[in-house]
């Protein structure tokens, strides 16, 4: 079955590449990219199954479980944009094969040096030899990295200033995975790129391992009253944990003051949360989005946009506010 899946993906790949994209790219005289072009088409239709398999699962079960009615629907309308721009756009794929050519060039020079390129086959001869072996290892690596770089934006100002608009969504949904500043994206993506070139992660791997983790964090974000239990919650992130990482005064400041920090970091697996003890175990579904939003008294009413490109303008101008205080 799955063996038949991957055939039809592959001939409907290369009609889309040799019908539509190649033709495209010599009429404009882009010939010279066609190789990119071919792994962009690829990550294009993998998004569009992924847009199919959310539509077809996990919107069903936020209108038949949903946590809270959603009151907004045009803000989730924006993080539907979002997911379409981050998961049709080749925008983490682009980064990784801009970055390869580098750290080819880079492994040469140091090759002549005598220095040894490092990969995890180097700490753990064979891994690589079993593919579903090697696939969980790397996803657990680029997981720990991703739980730093996670943490990491809740503790700076200027970082704070944009991934605040992350958790600006009142109406947590699906679709709010990707409701990012695109810088922060960038800054993302280039580093778990480089992250996962060092560790010796291939091209065609890489695709799957950001795929599998998408398709997870979108379910964890989604408005469904879900949780994996005792166990299962220590073990995988559930959308009751991680709404727990959005909660107003808690999932974004420390020990619910005014000061960054927050909880429940984790991007796949809360074992890191766990060792680094910033896991917190609620068994409530807390309503998300920031305190600072709230009237006055309770908050600063800090308008974050209700359009894309408003919402980018104030992540700029945060980022530019926040590096100047030490708490926002």
């Amino acid at each position: 079955m799955i063996h038949t899946l991957v055939e039809w993906f592959s001939e409907l790949h290369g009609w889309l590449f040799q019908t539509v994209v190649q033709p495209l790219l010599y009429m404009l005289t882009l010939g010279d990219i066609t190789e990119e072009a071919f792994d962009g088409t690829e990550w294009f239709l993998l998004g569009l199954f992924e847009l199919a398999i959310l539509f077809a699962v996990l919107r069903p079960l936020e209108a038949w479980i949903p946590v809270k009615k959603i009151v907004d629907p045009g803000a989730r309308r924006i993080d539907f944009v979002y997911t379409c721009i981050h998961r049709l756009g080749a925008f983490t794929l682009a980064v990784f094969f801009v970055l390869d050519p580098l750290f080819d060039a880079i492994a040469g020079e140091l090759r002549l040096l005598g220095v040894v390129h490092f990969n995890l086959e180097t700490l753990w001869p064979g891994v690589t030899d079993i593919p579903l072996v090697a696939f969980l290892v790397y996803l657990v690596v680029l997981d720990f990295f991703d739980y730093w770089y996670h943490r990491a934006s809740h503790q700076f100002g200027w970082w704070w200033g944009l991934h605040s608009l992350h958790h600006s969504q009142t109406d947590m949904n699906l679709w709010s995975d990707n409701r990012n500043h695109l810088l922060d994206d960038l800054l993302r993506d280039i580093y778990m790129a480089i992250i996962a070139l060092v560790i010796g992660v291939e091209p065609s791997q890489y695709l799957l391992l950001v795929v599998a983790s998408r398709m997870q964090q979108s379910l964890q974000h989604a408005n469904v009253r879900i949780h994996f239990g005792a166990i299962g919650e220590r073990l995988l992130v559930s959308p009751r944990y991680h709404r727990t990482h959005h909660a107003i005064g808690i999932g974004h400041e420390s020990r619910g003051k005014e000061s960054l920090g927050g909880c429940n970091f984790a991007v796949l697996f809360p074992v890191w949360d766990i060792v680094f003890r910033t896991a917190r175990f609620d068994n409530e579904f807390a309503d998300t989005g920031i305190r600072d939003q709230l009237p006055p008294p309770e908050g600063k009413g800090r308008d974050y946009g209700r359009r894309f490109w408003e919402q980018q303008w104030l992540g700029l101008k945060r980022m530019r506010s926040f590096s100047r205080t030490k708490t926002p």
